[in-house]
């Protein structure tokens, strides 16, 4: 079953889970803890102060563990998946029952929600997929946003112009408040699915389905007379109104460069109920992490990988950690023809709007070995020729250096690939054919 204990059990059989026993507190305590096993085990805190719930985070910290969710060893084949899985989607059958319809709660403060770094603008809910329906559209819209606590029945929701924006807006021109349900904790297929972007009217829960070869179980939940499918295995569902007539301060807020977004006027999200399984755990997701990279780009990675398997061979793409997972990309390969590079280079900006750099590299380069992609860029590139700069292009309003209220920025590309009217003996690496016995 593609459940979220289900990937925890068989996480814990392969030694990927640490539990934390001593008390922990959810102001800055475990976000420390989250930061410190980046890239690590999955943390399980069973003691937290003050609150009754366990908090479980960097479920998807490695690469690798996301790829054990669907038992894929090549991230090539899994970004296949997904992108097939979003043109084609797969129906769901809800059933009448759930196992976090077991327990009832009014009050936001009933959950662990972390304060994480020193100027946050308050404790965040960071693992929350809101799902909402179309008021005239037969589908419903998933993803993630960012969720500042305000009070126990009140949430500030940052909406950016995607298709949750969309939703909102056309509740908002029939004066009314869009109908919510935030789930928090869920296996991988609906993680991904939610941090991914299908065209707007495709269900990203009909993509997680489809991820999970249709073994992905749903449920109904109602919210102001809208009936609203989630996950059947949620730790927690919280349902609600996003209110059509009320904004609060939102932020400041640490976002995935690790520096702090700016404060805006956000939409508010009233609460009504707050479903909880027995002995739920509180999905937590620190903002930066490698989880956070992962989740926001992976599906980006799948874009850039498809557009630019069209011109030419790729051999891999990495948005990089030290680009954010979201403004730099690296792709590797197997280049037939001069001017491949550059195309390729274009191709990225396409799949991926808020991409700023792009650098292209041969096959023989290891996309996640800075000291191979500074020698490729040593020994294979020349200014003048191999660089693209294009100016007042559409950037991300998460770059700070960028003009953050218009959306613009410069982008590079650069083609550090070795020319092809040169002997590849040119640019061949030298290696001592001697192994010890």
């Amino acid at each position: 079953m593609y459940t979220l204990r289900n990937f925890l059990n068989e996480m814990i059989l392969q030694k990927e889970l640490l539990e934390i026993n001593k008390e922990v507190d959810t102001k800055y305590e475990i976000a420390y803890y989250l930061k410190k096993y980046d890239q690590g085990p999955i943390l399980l805190f069973n003691k937290v102060k003050n609150k009754k719930i366990k908090v479980i985070g960097n479920i998807l910290s490695k690469r690798e563990r996301l790829l054990k969710a669907f038992k894929i060893k090549n991230e090539n084949e899994l970004y296949l998946k997904l992108i097939k899985a979003c043109e084609n989607p797969l129906k769901t059958k809800p059933k009448s029952d759930a196992p976090f319809m077991e327990i009832t709660q009014e009050k936001l403060d009933v959950l662990p929600i972390l304060l994480h770094y020193e100027k946050d603008g308050g404790p965040y809910i960071t693992s929350g997929i809101v799902f909402a329906p179309h008021p005239k559209l037969e589908f419903q819209n998933a993803s993630y946003h960012r969720l500042m606590f305000l009070d126990p029945k009140h949430l500030a929701i940052r909406i950016v112009p995607r298709h949750l924006y969309l939703i909102y807006e056309e509740y908002k021109k029939r004066q009314s408040d869009t109908p919510v349900a935030i789930v928090v904790g869920t296996h991988p297929s609906v993680m991904i699915s939610a941090a991914s972007s299908p065209s707007f009217g495709v269900s990203e829960l009909q993509v997680a389905n489809r991820l999970a070869d249709g073994k992905l179980e749903t449920t109904i939940v109602e919210v102001n007379g809208y009936e609203i499918e989630v996950p059947r295995d949620a730790e927690i569902v919280i349902t609600g109104r996003i209110l059509h007539d009320v904004l609060a301060d939102e932020g400041p807020f640490v976002d995935i460069t690790g520096t702090y977004d700016i404060v805006r006027k956000q939409p508010v999200i009233e609460i009504s109920r707050i479903f909880l399984r027995e002995n739920a755990y509180y999905q937590a997701l620190l903002p930066a992490s490698n989880e956070h990279r992962l989740l926001m780009g992976f599906f980006r990675e799948a874009l850039i990988w498809y557009y630019a398997s069209r011109i030419v061979q790729v051999k891999k793409v990495r948005l990089t950690k030290g680009g954010c997972g979201w403004l730099h990309c690296i792709i590797s390969i197997k280049k037939k023809t001069e001017g491949d590079a550059k195309n390729v280079i274009m191709a990225a900006f396409a799949a991926h709007p808020s991409l700023k750099m792009v650098i292209v590299v041969d096959d023989d380069i290891d996309v996640d070995n800075l000291n191979e992609i500074e020698w490729a860029l040593a020994t294979r590139f020349q200014a003048d020729e191999d660089l693209v700069i294009i100016r007042k292009a559409r950037g991300s309003s998460l770059d700070p250096s960028a003009d953050q209220v218009n959306l613009l920025t410069t982008k590079v590309g650069i083609d550090a690939t070795r020319p092809l009217f040169k002997p590849y003996k040119d640019f061949e690496r030298a290696i001592i054919p001697f192994r010890e016995t």
